[in-house]
């Protein structure tokens, strides 16, 4: 798009913000043009400043399981808001979000609010190190766990290696007690065991990755770094920001039966408010201060505002059948989409898990960061604007999740599904 109001305020944007955005991936540089400004969103549409609308699978980067602007969302906002937006102190709602949030994952027995998923992983790491006293962390390629110097570092040249920083500003020495496998790679994880085991205070990982896509975890995966973390004294942290409340309501520990020590939430549990939260077994938490030695700290953390949305959404969560409803919602956009490249010839893979869902412009399956790299960018950049163009707002990037909602219809997939057939056919014809 060239024209119009998001044009005039994207080439005003870029006079005050980097790059004009306030977080990387919305600048469209993976897919080029120029980045809609949205004002409002309804149900599972949003609609930007020139009155287009679009079918939502964004959804603010996975909260808004519940579609935008849902009216038990609304009216907890704003009956709160009229009582106040942030005290400072204590307040009832907190302690009532951290009991629905305790009885529902199972890793879970006490938590600390924080303001946001980054905040989350890198104090859970904090306090990893402090209750192991060790100094080594295990992370995988492909997963993202939020921007703290420690996990923005990648593999080196093999898949059993000491990190490398992927931005400037992070000192060697942080990138020397990370460590990187490759995910879904069982023996690079034993390698590294018997190599580091001693000095590894945790591994940290998404338990389905949703930052190179949409990639599940194979077979046995899970459990074997479960077995290999309590065999060696090391702490199991799940990163479950996208994945907590959304592919289960106990999350993917729940989904998969596994267990961590060290569980990091956020997204969700805030109801589309800045949140995030850490918690897991209770001798660990109380090391957290004032019970403890490990220091973190927000002057927003539980605040009023974000617990009453998190409230507010778990309570719909709870109720009913949601999750089979999204999980079928989920299949019948994966099974449209496959029947769509099957009928036009475009190579491609569908990766989901319930609600989340990744179409991969790629000639083999995707199971790891390797495999995700090797899709094809430039046919996900033409499929994004053809989409766009139909009425349908996908990530604007090739590795990023798409997400349903509650607030998504089986028309509305219907009508996805059509696009992605005419999408389709574009690409084909440019081969």
């Amino acid at each position: 798009m060239s024209e119009g109001l998001s044009a005039r305020l994207w080439e005003e944007a870029q006079r005050y913000l980097p790059g004009g955005v306030n977080s990387p991936v919305r600048a469209f540089k993976a897919v080029g043009g120029t980045p809609l400004f949205l004002e409002r969103g309804e149900g599972a549409r949003i609609y930007d400043v020139d009155g287009r609308s679009y079918i939502d699978y964004v959804g603010s980067w996975g909260p808004l399981v519940l579609g935008h602007a849902h009216p038990k969302v609304v009216e907890a906002l704003t009956q709160q808001a009229a009582r106040g937006t942030s005290f400072g102190a204590p307040c009832p709602l907190e302690v009532e979000l951290a009991r629905r949030i305790v009885a529902a994952v199972p890793g879970i027995e006490m938590l600390r609010l924080v303001n946001s998923g980054t905040e989350a992983t890198m104090s859970a790491v904090r306090l990893a190190r402090a209750y192991t006293g060790r100094p080594k962390v295990l992370k995988f390629e492909g997963c993202y766990h939020g921007h703290a110097d420690p996990f923005l570092i990648q593999a080196g040249s093999g898949a059993l290696t000491f990190g490398v920083p992927t931005s400037p500003g992070i000192p060697l020495g942080v990138a020397s007690e990370t460590l990187v496998a490759r995910f879904n790679d069982l023996s690079v994880v034993e390698a590294i065991f018997q190599e580091h085991g001693s000095e590894l205070a945790a591994v940290i990982l998404e338990p389905v990755a949703g930052n190179m896509g949409v990639v599940p975890p194979r077979p046995g995966f899970l459990e074997g770094v479960r077995d290999l973390c309590r065999a060696f004294g090391a702490l199991l942290i799940f990163d479950e920001v996208i994945t907590g409340f959304r592919v289960a309501h106990g999350g993917a520990q729940e989904r998969y039966q596994v267990t961590p020590d060290l569980t990091c939430l956020g997204k969700i549990i805030g109801g589309g408010l800045p949140v995030g939260a850490f918690g897991g077994r209770k001798e660990i938490m109380e090391l957290v201060a004032p019970s403890g030695p490990v220091y973190q700290a927000g002057t927003l953390s539980g605040n009023p505002l974000a617990m009453a949305a998190g409230i507010a959404t778990l309570d719909v969560l709870s109720q009913g059948q949601v999750y089979d409803y999204l999980e079928r919602l989920g299949q019948e956009l994966e099974e449209g989409i496959r029947s769509a490249l099957d009928e036009t010839g475009v190579p491609g893979q569908v990766n989901r898990v319930g609600s989340m869902l990744t179409l991969f412009f790629a000639d083999e399956p995707v199971q790891d960061f390797n495999t995700a790299v090797k899709a094809d960018t430039a046919a996900y950049a033409t499929f994004f604007h053809a989409m766009l163009e139909q009425g349908v707002y996908l990530p604007p990037s090739q590795f990023e999740a798409w997400f349903l909602s509650l607030a998504h219809t089986r028309e509305d997939v219907a009508r996805t599904v059509e696009a992605a057939r005419l999408a389709l056919q574009r690409i084909r014809a440019k081969v």
